[in-house]
């Protein structure tokens, strides 16, 4: 009852079955997706335990549709029950190890039982899952004891410090089991801090009072709103667990494949019309995947092999995927589910404000990613896919149902209904639809030929009811696996966040980090851009943004008149950008593993596809206008200069704007664009002189007829069998 991982899951596409990945490609996807995403790597063999996970699975999720409505109990019950199942699933379904995915055949030794190599779940993790679950308990059974006024008066007991050590241990490695290492690193670092960076040890005035353990283990698991049970915890179980379900709900409508399609339909007849189709379809599947990573794979299984058979060499496609899929986090109004935790940091910001204002930034980060791809195109001189080719319109109009609950749940949003109301008639929706398209394609054809042939129909009926059951059931199992790395992540980034807090670390390394950039604030841009993306790198979406928030953000607020909305998306945009910038570029390597192509020169390629989006965060800080805080009016030319910027820098480093570029106009092209998106109208106006001059030059190479050596191999044509009749 393990359910399947986003690489997967069905397909209905109105593409030719050879333009489709066959049951190879899947395999490869899957293998390629549990060798970079950590949190695919859990037990699949689990024999008779799988009707237990599958059974804590389904509690799990219904739990929380039922508490969505009914909210039976408070913030701090409510979240204690949220992390004991997500511990309990996480030490049943993911080995310490990944060479324990390895299954020894045959009967198993005593060796094997012992260490855990064998089907089934070891011993040791049901021990631990028990002990998980009994600490998260321990503060939803003893509510009252904890917020008593005994605590305040002689302290916790030392059963109280024990309960909260081992919570705070099993918190780690859950984390480190399903997330990975990067982030227990960060962990690790700050309760080191906490503990032993006082100001007996520190110089100057990096330390601070000093904790001991007893009192960091329970202000991190004994303590309401700080710590495991913090904001992220808060926001994960009444929030983020409804969206990431809605996802899944979505996932099983084939809706990925419906924006595939839609994509193609589109933009594939253009100039390298499947990259930018891949752009545009792995956006919108990033949005609701919230893993650039997991969409990498299952979009890149279907767009990787399309964009090759097109020309584009399998560094480029990869990279490009990879691009699209990490820039669908910044999304709304998902993005990542990142979005309510920004929307509970920023204190006088409603989310239906915030999905609004990140438009913009999204907008432009897809607009650099196309103008790259195109000039990359341009330049190889690729064609698009013959329009008959594609999917037809008819065959996308008869699934446009498909994009009615995100109509309906953005709607909602945006008319301020709150994001759990907002996600409840999301899955209300998408389950509806799911059910109507299942009695109307499946039930009734099935009645009909059954009534035909004289069988039983309540026999048949019968039989799909309980198809149908089973069909739910795995959308519940789905619906909690899924969540179990972000709630992982969510309680490790909320004790990073709560020693930030409580030990002043913040507003030190803001201070240390001015000190170091003598005040210079571009140069503070540059320390915080570097800062957020060594921190971001292999972390899931929340947590990335949670400890860069903590950390990074207060370093532009506190020291500089950046505003709140400012700071938290430039250090939101770089964490999600450390996916596609090496070495450490997961997403990247993820679609290299697809493509068959070298990682590291994929990650160098997708850093280049996304660099007009590097540019976009310097830009709403610079002009804030962008951010929707000013006029329209103050918003058109900076956002005209950052277009024209993108421009030039993509067509620079691409090599290619009107023609094939040499040295000279390139560096000319690339310069003039970065200086057209600083937001001053003496430096902007210069810029756009430098861009014009390096556009005049490739107008006189364009005159002579001058073509850059392309190599080998650039110039190829899409071959895609002849799509049948019934799809056209």
């Amino acid at each position: 009852m393990t359910p399947r991982s986003a690489a997967d899951q069905p397909r209905a596409s109105a593409f030719p079955p050879d333009a489709a990945p066959g049951a190879a490609a899947e395999e490869k996807a899957e293998e390629v997706l549990r060798e970079h995403d950590i949190s695919s790597r859990f037990r699949t063999e689990l024999g008779w335990w799988g009707w237990l996970v599958g059974g804590i699975s389904v509690a799990f999720t219904a739990y929380h549709l039922y508490a969505a409505f009914f909210r039976p109990y408070n913030t701090w019950m409510h979240g204690s029950l949220h992390v004991a199942g997500a511990l309990a699933l996480i030490f049943l379904l993911y080995p310490a190890s990944k060479r324990l995915l390895r299954v020894q055949q045959g009967r198993p030794t005593p060796l094997d039982i012992l260490v855990g190599r064998h089907r089934g779940i070891p011993w040791y993790d049901v021990v631990l899952a028990a002990a998980a679950t009994g600490c998260s308990l321990y503060i939803f059974f003893r509510y009252e004891y904890l917020v008593s006024p005994r605590i305040n008066l002689v302290g916790h007991s030392d059963f109280d410090i024990l309960i909260a050590s081992v919570g705070v241990i099993l918190v780690l490695e859950a984390t480190r089991r399903c997330v990975g290492i990067p982030i227990v690193v960060v962990a690790g670092a700050a309760i080191a801090y906490a503990l032993f960076a006082t100001n007996a040890v520190m110089p100057g005035d990096w330390g601070h009072r000093g904790q001991d353990w007893s009192e960091f283990a329970t202000n991190m698991f004994l303590s309401s709103g700080q710590g495991v049970f913090g904001t992220p915890i808060q926001v994960s179980s009444n929030f983020i667990f409804l969206f990431l379900f809605f996802a899944v709900v979505l996932l099983r409508t084939n809706i990925g494949q419906f924006f595939n399609d839609l994509a193609f339909r589109a933009a594939g007849r253009f100039s390298g019309g499947p990259a930018k189709a891949a752009v545009a379809a792995s956006g919108l599947q990033g949005m609701i995947s919230g893993s650039s990573v997991a969409n990498t794979v299952a979009s890149g299984s279907f767009t990787i092999p399309i964009m090759k058979k097109a020309g584009f060499k399998p560094h480029v496609a990869a990279a490009t995927e990879a691009t699209a899929s990490t820039g669908g986090q910044m999304v709304p109004p998902i993005m990542g589910a990142a979005a309510f935790i920004m929307a509970q940091n920023i204190s006088g910001l409603e989310y239906n404000e915030l999905i609004v204002i990140a438009i913009i930034p999204a907008a432009l980060y897809f607009t650099g990613a196309f103008l790259s791809v195109h000039f990359e195109a341009k330049r190889n001189e690729l064609k698009g896919i013959a329009p008959d080719q594609l999917p037809s319109w008819k065959s996308i109009l008869t699934r446009i149902d498909m994009l009615l609950p995100l109509v309906v749940i953005i709607s909602t949003l945006l008319g301020g209904a709150s994001p759990m109301r907002a996600a409840l008639f999301g899955i209300g929706t998408a389950v509806a639809l799911s059910l109507l398209r299942a009695i109307f394609e499946h039930m009734v054809p099935v009645l009909v030929q059954a009534q035909k042939e004289g069988k039983s129909t309540p026999e048949e009926v019968g039989k799909l009811v309980l198809s149908l059951i089973y069909v739910m059931l795995q959308m519940l199992i789905a619906g909690a696996r899924t969540a179990l790395p972000v709630i992982a992540a969510c309680a490790t980034a909320g004790m990073v966040a709560g020693t930030v807090t409580t030990t002043g670390l913040g507003g030190q390394l803001g201070r240390g980090l001015v000190d170091i950039a003598g005040g210079n604030f571009l140069l503070v841009l540059v320390m915080v851009m570097i800062a957020c993306i060594i921190l971001g790198m292999g972390l899931p979406t929340t947590a990335n943004y949670v400890v860069t928030a903590t950390v990074a953000a207060p370093i532009l607020y506190q020291n500089f008149d950046v505003p709140l909305i400012a700071a938290h998306m430039f250090v939101f945009f770089f964490g999600i950008l450390a996916d596609v910038t090496p070495p450490v570029c997961l997403a990247a390597f993820a679609g290299a593993g697809i493509a068959g192509a070298n990682p590291m020169r994929t990650g160098v390629t997708a850093l280049r596809i996304a660099v007009a989006g590097f540019l976009i965060p310097y830009a709403f800080i610079l002009e804030p206008a962008l951010l929707l805080e000013g006029t329209f009016t103050e918003m058109i030319i900076p956002l005209l200069t950052v277009v024209l910027g993108m421009i030039g820098v993509a067509s620079g480093l691409a090599g290619y704007l009107i023609a094939h570029g040499t040295a000279v106009d390139r560096i000319l092209l690339f310069l003039g664009g970065v200086m057209l998106v600083y937001p001053d109208v003496v430096v902007s106006g210069i810029g756009l002189a430098v861009v014009a001059a390096g556009v005049a030059i490739q107008a006189v190479l364009r005159a002579r007829g001058h073509k850059a050596d392309m190599g080998s191999g650039d110039k190829l044509e899409m071959e895609i069998p002849e799509a049948p009749a019934a799809t056209k």
